[in-house]
């Protein structure tokens, strides 16, 4: 973890846009799943990186935390925006030593994960679903629905284009 941490830091956290292959290249290096071309923030922040998946055309954005403690999968074309935040970490409250307990999350082709929003453990937001900026998901959100919140409610449904978009 620390020499994750260390190579980040020096060799990615100061790189500009277009440097997103090297900074995949030292992603990779340290066991994540990417296929395609994914993109990430050099200022997104990755505590395990063996625990991410990223497909084709998914952005972990500016200052984006992918709290990792568990698997997080982030699908094509799938958006995580600025300084929101996977967490798959929890603790058991019930038990006197609070032991870690961990949970997939999972966000679907082509959704949408809006600014400084926080998503729960176990949550899978479904393609298309957009959350709202600084929302609480604390659920999993279904294909194409729109949430917002603390925590998290719908409110809308996203609509399809004329193109099917």
């Amino acid at each position: 973890m620390a020499l994750w941490q260390l190579a980040w830091r020096v060799t990615c956290s100061w790189t500009p846009k277009p440097l997103n292959p090297w900074r995949l290249f030292v992603l990779r290096t340290f066991g994540a799943r990417l296929s395609g071309t994914p993109f990430v923030h050099s200022r997104a922040r990755i505590q395990i990186p063996w625990q991410l998946t990223m497909e084709h055309r998914a952005c972990l954005g500016d200052g984006a935390v992918a709290y990792s403690l568990g698997p997080i999968e982030i699908r094509t074309g799938a958006t995580i925006a600025q300084e929101a935040y996977l967490c798959t970490g929890t603790h058991d409250f019930a038990a006197a030593n609070l032991p870690l307990q961990t949970a997939r999350i999972i966000v679907g082709e082509h959704a949408f994960v809006g600014a400084r929003a926080f998503v729960l453990p176990g949550v899978t937001i479904a393609e298309r679903a957009v959350v709202g900026a600084a929302s609480v998901v604390t659920r999993s959100v279904a294909a194409g629905m729109i949430v917002a919140g603390n925590p998290a409610r719908v409110i809308g449904e996203r609509v399809r284009a004329a193109n099917g978009d």
